[in-house]
């Protein structure tokens, strides 16, 4: 293979060359993988002290409302406050809840509602500086290296996805369930000081002086203000519609355990049906050199979505394991593809004045697409069955995005414009 065409294909670099994207894309990339443990042994731990599914789902209320809540609220601060320092304040947040966590288990205090309660402040500092962390990148590589630089994090973040669960599940092999969630957290808390040191190390990164707009407040007036510009931009309601339209529609995940169950034998199926997608994201990541240069984005954000769903409805039908996990591998490279264009879209399309308040609605969206799918998708299968649920929203996903471009083309027109230098 030619050195042209090895960059042709080999995920962008590029944007490692700039120092503090690079810091921050470690910190990020280390502590994603830390998280995973916490996402393991919180419900391992729930499970152990109840006895009972419904105790462990009460964890994903805990989380997801002040993820709702403080990810508006992060995204509005982040257009108002210095955002290194508003990144660094939730992460650190984040990193006393994880270390309470680690106390809780090693004193043995034995209570689900401080489990509860902790993950509630855990989530919280995760969403308060979601805004920030993605509102940042536009002002450290340039708008040039957008796509690049959201395919590293997404790729990176997909990877620690896969590893992360994978090495968990090896702690809780070889100790105990107390002795294992103990050693999670502490793995957990070591490696998110890392994205605690990152963010230290980031530049100042005040609000850029504008005279486009009122004043911007942390609070509702400010949350409002990005509702409303939002309102008005069609590429934007479009990308965020078609995202939602791919994960309330197609999501399957709901639905692995019943059709390993039933339709591959049962074992460690459902591992595998869980694991492809995300699979799939970074052999995507790792192919991925041809993003940056595509400037149709929109057509590119909208043929995603459209390979998404089919991929995830032909997986449905799939009676071999093995073609459902590759099916489903396919999905999960679109997903990374369309990801990808979505994130850079919004964080080239908007002013940096709003920029904070609409990663926080992209936060919310994120959040509450993949949750809303699984019970759609549990819905659909408890009234027609788990093929109709799978296949069928793959296929309707497909469908719906297609005919939302049709009749609105904004998105389909969209490319992207330079939007200044790049702070370094």
């Amino acid at each position: 293979m030619t050195e042209t065409a090895r960059r042709s294909w080999v995920i962008d670099t590029r944007p490692l060359r700039v120092p503090a994207y690079r810091r921050l894309w470690v910190g990020n990339g280390v502590s994603f993988y830390g998280i995973q443990f916490t996402a393991v042994a919180v419900p391992v731990e729930m499970y152990e002290l109840t006895g009972s599914s419904a105790w462990v789902g009460l964890l994903g209320v805990a989380a997801l409302v002040p993820l709702l809540i403080f990810g508006l609220w992060g995204g509005a601060a982040a257009d108002v406050l210095d955002r290194r320092r508003l990144l660094l304040a939730s992460s650190l947040l984040a990193w006393v809840a994880t270390c309470a966590l680690f106390a809780q288990a090693l004193l043995d205090v034995r209570s689900p509602a401080l489990l509860l309660a902790i993950t509630a402040v855990q989530a919280a500092g995760f969403a308060a500086g979601a805004p920030a962390r993605n509102a940042i990148i536009p002002r450290l590589v340039g708008p040039e290296l957008v796509p690049a630089a959201n395919t590293l994090g997404y790729t990176t973040q997909t990877a620690g996805g896969v590893l992360g669960p994978l090495t968990a599940g090896l702690i809780f092999a070889v100790w105990s369930t107390g002795a294992g969630v103990t050693i999670a957290y502490a793995v957990d808390a070591v490696l998110f000081t890392v994205l605690l040191w990152t963010a230290w190390r980031l530049p100042p990164l005040p609000p850029l002086p504008s005279d486009d707009g009122p004043r911007p407040t942390a609070g509702l007036r400010g949350v409002l203000d990005g509702l409303r510009f939002l309102a008005t931009r069609p590429v934007l309601l479009l990308s965020f519609g078609i995202d939602i339209v791919a994960m309330v529609l197609a999501m399957p995940r709901a639905l692995f355990p019943e059709v390993a169950a039933e339709r591959f034998g049962g074992g460690a199926a459902v591992g595998w049906l869980s694991a492809a997608i995300a699979i799939g994201s970074v052999l995507g990541g790792l192919t991925s050199g041809w993003i940056g240069r595509v400037r149709r984005q929109g057509v590119a954000l909208t043929a995603a979505v459209v390979a998404w769903g089919v991929a995830v409805g032909v997986a449905g039908l799939a009676h071999s394991l093995w073609l459902a996990v590759a099916l489903l591998a396919v999905a999960g490279a679109a997903d990374l593809v369309s990801a990808v264009y979505r994130q850079s879209i919004l964080q080239t399309y908007a002013p940096d004045r709003l920029r904070g308040r609409l990663q926080g609605v992209h936060s919310v969206v994120v959040v509450g697409g993949p949750r809303l799918g699984d019970l759609r998708a549990g819905a659909t299968a408890a009234w027609g069955g788990p093929t109709l649920s799978w296949a069928g929203g793959g296929f309707a996903a497909a469908a719906v995005a297609i005919a939302l471009v049709a009749v609105f083309p904004a998105l389909w027109r969209y490319r992207p414009e330079s939007d200044g230098p790049a702070t370094r």
